[in-house]
């Protein structure tokens, strides 16, 4: 397997790259906690325009006609800006118009899909369950809730009641009981699908947020001096820093492995049970790199690691949201130990 990237794939990833540095500054990600649900309108929509949420569509649907190797790639290099928002539900629900016929629930849905495509919609993304934890609930316009039976999408529920500190606090989160009832977008096979993608979509997430702390850390120990020499010169902090960039590395090629899995899957070329492996070693490998390097990061910068000026205890909290609802690496590794 070839992990070397495309000229079409390195021309994706230098454009978003470019956009990202330029957009999602450190102010700029800080000024969204006062928008409703901790969402950005303009951003959203300028993602949509770039095709983002469209990346797999069929081009004859709107979409990019890309594969999950190319979602692989943008959902590093949007960790790596910790954009916030739920993009991973607007990305599901962009896709979901494929499954829409033609009464009027449906071209509801497939209007809704329209729209998240080109970023004017902003879905959210939860597991099915009583209570339901619903991040950015303030400024979503649909919610895509997925269990084992199928998906359902509703109205964004009324009544929640929103939690004081939330773990991250670029995603504010409503306590939803019970969530009201939806319309069905997707069957048993759908779900899993939309599981797979979140599972890949979620690591590539976590590969970028720890690709940008260790370059925070690297770049800070180059700066701060101590005794008179730059802390990047000492041998602590220097396997601190080389350890964790090998872990990134490494969850960097199983994420990229698990994504050219998948897109062999869907063309009925690839082996379901090594793409499972892929797909759930990759999860797993991904959200111990984010944990170890958003750490590093903040033990790296000592004192001031800690600190709300600092985007480093962002990095970290982002790869904590990340580990829990739908595609978690604690499923992961229960869905890989099964299967061994």
């Amino acid at each position: 397997m070839d992990f070397e990237l495309s000229d079409d794939q390195l021309a994706l990833q230098g454009e978003l790259r470019r956009f990202l540095a330029d957009r999602v500054t450190s102010e700029a990600r800080r000024a969204v906690i006062d928008m409703p649900g901790a969402v950005d309108r303009d951003l959203w929509r300028a993602l949509g325009g770039m095709g983002i949420f469209a990346l797999t569509l069929p081009e004859a649907d709107g979409g990019v006609g890309l594969g999950f190797a190319e979602v692989a790639i943008v959902c590093e290099e949007l960790g790596r800006a910790a954009v916030p928002g739920p993009l991973l539900g607007t990305f599901l629900a962009a896709g979901l118009r494929a499954t829409a016929g033609d009464d009027a629930a449906d071209d509801a849905v497939a209007d809704l899909a329209a729209r998240a495509a080109a970023g004017e919609a902003v879905v959210g993304l939860i597991p099915a369950g009583d209570p339901a934890f619903v991040e950015h609930l303030d400024g979503l316009d649909a919610l895509l809730v997925v269990s084992a039976d199928g998906a359902t999408l509703l109205d964004p529920p009324a009544g929640g009641r929103p939690v004081d500190r939330p773990l991250d606090p670029l995603t504010p989160v409503h306590v939803v009981d019970p969530l009201p009832a939806g319309r069905t977008v997707g069957d048993s096979a759908a779900a899993v699908l939309m599981g797979n993608a979140t599972s890949l979509a979620s690591a590539a997430l976590q590969v970028g947020l720890a690709e940008a702390a260790v370059e925070l850390g690297t770049a800070y120990a180059k700066e701060r001096t101590q005794f008179g020499r730059v802390i990047g010169s000492f041998q602590a902090v220097k396997h601190l820093l080389a350890d964790a960039q090998v872990q990134v590395e490494m969850a960097r090629a199983a994420v990229h492995a698990a994504g050219v899995e998948l897109d062999d899957v869907l063309a009925g070329d690839g082996d379901p049970v090594r793409f499972h492996r892929a797909l759930e070693g990759a999860r797993i490998v991904a959200s111990r790199a984010a944990d170890r390097a958003t750490r590093t990061c903040i033990q790296v910068h000592g004192g001031m690691g800690f600190t709300w000026e600092l985007d480093a205890h962002l990095l970290l909290k982002r790869a904590l949201v990340l580990d829990v609802g739908i595609g978690s690496p604690d499923h992961a590794v229960e869905l890989l130990s099964a299967r061994l």
